[in-house]
């Protein structure tokens, strides 16, 4: 566990940068690069052009420590390199931005208004090779759709369950619950979720912290009793489908809560730009969503 890391996770001005879209969400991201299923003629092209989008993103002028606290990195994205160096190695050393691993198989068929994750029956070799990467901390989604109370403690036991093993490898598990921001009660659960998160708080040993990834609540500052929670090390918000102005207006109204944005981050990001061009537009990007995060 790096000190120094920490320090930063907890303290420091800033947000998270989501570059973890895996396979599913890989052709999607691409097209709003620009890049549509032309581009590219096998699965293997395809990881290689959103990884040369990632490295064109991180290796940016505008992409650095001051304004970007950490990363969330697809596992095929830690197993690459940028300019010679492990993609995580890379973001810490070069860049001074934290490193963190998404580790979640994805989502299990909807039950009870809610996804818990599939099972990840290799995640303690994948947790191994991430802290020799020189990885802080994880990442892993649950999505919850209705306020149906079974569903969401699912969600949220599981979350934990899985958080435990990442703690104990001295790893800091981000827990992401999800409420989709379509769901027609989304403030009844967003309202049976906090419930379900402040018990499992409560049964972490002391001394043991995790970091929570939430929709924006409806209600302003509805998780100000978790941004405050000596357990938690920081509370990130999910843009979750809104555009990036949308859900930095939104953030900006949530005090203490940063920003982990993917698609609105890149938003407005493509290959055909020149790197003048490119680096504006991210520069900006960055610093309208580390504005909103610094409220």
């Amino acid at each position: 566990m790096n000190d120094e890391q920490r320090r930063k996770m907890a303290t420091g001005k800033g947000f998270i940068a989501a570059l973890d879209q895996s396979g599913g969400s890989t052709p999607k991201a691409l097209r709003l690069y620009g890049l549509d299923e032309t581009a590219y003629s096998s699965e293997a092209e395809m990881f290689d052009e959103i990884h040369r989008m990632r490295a064109r993103i991180i290796t940016s002028p505008a992409f650095n420590g001051e304004r970007i606290l950490g990363a969330i990195l697809f596992e095929m994205t830690m197993d690459r390199q940028i300019e010679g160096v492990g993609t995580a190695e890379y973001l810490w050393d070069v860049k001074g931005v934290v490193p963190f691993l998404k580790v979640d198989k994805g989502l299990a068929d909807e039950v009870d208004g809610a996804q818990v994750m599939k099972p990840m029956p290799d995640l303690d070799a994948l947790l191994d090779r991430a802290v020799g990467h020189g990885v802080f901390g994880t990442k892993m989604r649950s999505v919850i759709k209705l306020a149906n109370p079974a569903g969401v403690n699912a969600v949220v036991a599981q979350q934990f369950e899985v958080g435990r093993q990442i703690l104990a490898k001295g790893l800091v598990p981000i827990i992401e619950p999800e409420v989709d921001i379509n769901s027609p009660e989304k403030q009844a659960a967003e309202g049976l979720l906090k419930q379900a998160i402040l018990a499992e708080l409560e049964a972490l040993p002391d001394g043991q912290q995790v970091m929570l990834k939430l929709s924006i609540p409806t209600v302003d500052d509805f998780y100000a009793d978790l941004v405050a929670h000596p357990k938690v090390l920081r509370v990130v918000a999910l843009s979750g489908g809104y555009s990036r102005d949308e859900a930095n207006a939104r953030l900006a109204r949530n005090h203490g809560v940063i920003a982990s944005f993917s698609r609105a981050l890149s938003e407005g990001l493509t290959a055909q730009q020149t790197d003048a061009e490119f680096n504006a537009a991210l520069d900006a990007a960055i610093d309208s969503i580390y504005q909103a995060s610094i409220t």
